[in-house]
């Protein structure tokens, strides 16, 4: 694998049908993604986790202009597209392999997604929205060729403005994204049971295809 810290759990990459890249929120840990791992429910999958210098992926709000965030933003994405082609390497190419992150992480997830266009197994951004300040061009060239996206969100988080999560559904609709986007109302910045649920069916097709 990379050189960046990666916890993993679920299926050995030798035994796994599929994988699932897990993006930490700011302040936390790699292994602290792999807790779901079991909630998702799906063991035939190998999960990993990169884990960030400092536990932050960028220092700014994902709202910042651009170079504020910058070099860390890259480096981030750059984490991601190490830790996509290790795997591809293992006989997981992008439509065996699901990005998923929370918060930091699920806008990250989304903006790698966007900027590296093509059919993912899966892409879920909790708690999160494309990464740039208001009115960034969204001008991203490729197409997702239908990969499923799933995008949930309080319509109070005091972190992702709402009108960000609808841009961030349109924009990878207008790509070609099969784009499920659920808003909770009263939620906050959490994750709740009807996210899990629609994270273990895109997971659990994941699975299935690879199988077929």
């Amino acid at each position: 694998m990379s050189s960046t810290r990666i916890a993993m759990s679920g299926a050995p990459l030798g035994r796994a049908k599929a994988a699932a890249i897990m993006l930490h929120g700011r302040g936390a840990a790699a292994r602290g993604m792999l807790d779901f791992a079991d909630v998702f429910a799906q063991p035939e999958i190998a999960y990993l986790a990169p884990q960030a210098p400092g536990s932050t992926w960028y220092p700014h709000s994902f709202m910042a202009p651009f170079e504020r965030n910058e070099p860390a933003l890259s480096n981030a994405l750059a984490t991601i597209a190490s830790t996509v082609a290790d795997l591809a390497g293992r006989r997981f190419p992008p439509e065996r392999l699901a990005l998923l992150g929370f918060s930091q992480g699920g806008c990250l997830a989304l903006e790698y997604a966007a900027r590296n266009a093509q059919r993912y197994g899966g892409v879920v951004g909790l708690s999160a929205g494309l990464i740039g300040p208001p009115g960034a061009p969204r001008s991203y060239p490729g197409s997702m060729a239908g990969t499923p996206v799933f995008i949930g969100c309080s319509d109070v988080d005091f972190h992702i403005p709402l009108e960000r999560v609808h841009e961030s559904a349109e924009v990878l609709r207008r790509m070609g994204a099969d784009v499920a986007e659920r808003i909770y109302p009263g939620l906050g910045h959490t994750i709740n049971d009807d996210e899990v649920k629609h994270i273990r069916g895109i997971l659990a097709g994941l699975v299935q295809a690879s199988a077929a």
